[in-house]
């Protein structure tokens, strides 16, 4: 039996994203794991507004994180290992343990920082970590 079936590495396209991304995949060929990929578009900071260009710029970001994510599925299935994706709209911390509880990961990889560096309230992986009872893996 596997020691992680399922895996989820959020991402935010940052280098540490990345590192974080291949050590997931790397875990997930070592128990033949599912990964789950996540990208957050952090409407919190903009809103979820109906028209204008704030909404412009967050379907730009939804864009963006579908790309990514897209590049990064890509990548795990040149390699075998079998991913799953989602972009979800909210606060990045708050969506990432949900995401987690609802599809039961048994590891989050996440890296230790994003392209955000806001401070006022905390890291995002801070966050995540007193939000969650789940094993975390901070590269």
């Amino acid at each position: 039996m596997s020691q992680y079936e399922t895996i989820l590495v959020p991402t935010d396209g940052s280098e540490h994203a990345e590192k974080a991304a291949e050590v997931a995949f790397r875990l997930a060929e070592e128990n033949d794991a599912v990964v789950h990929t996540l990208f957050v578009v952090d409407t919190h900071l903009y809103g979820e507004p109906a028209l204008g260009s704030v909404a412009m710029f967050i379907d730009e970001l939804d864009t963006e994180g579908s790309d990514l994510l897209s590049e990064l599925v890509g990548r795990a299935n040149e390699r075998g290992i079998v991913v799953e994706r989602a972009v979800r709209h909210g606060e990045p911390a708050e969506l990432i343990v949900d995401y987690a509880d609802e599809i039961e990961a048994d590891l989050l990889v996440m890296g230790h920082q994003g392209h955000s560096h806001r401070r006022q309230r905390g890291s995002i992986v801070e966050r995540v970590l007193d939000d969650t009872d789940r094993h975390v893996l901070v590269i």
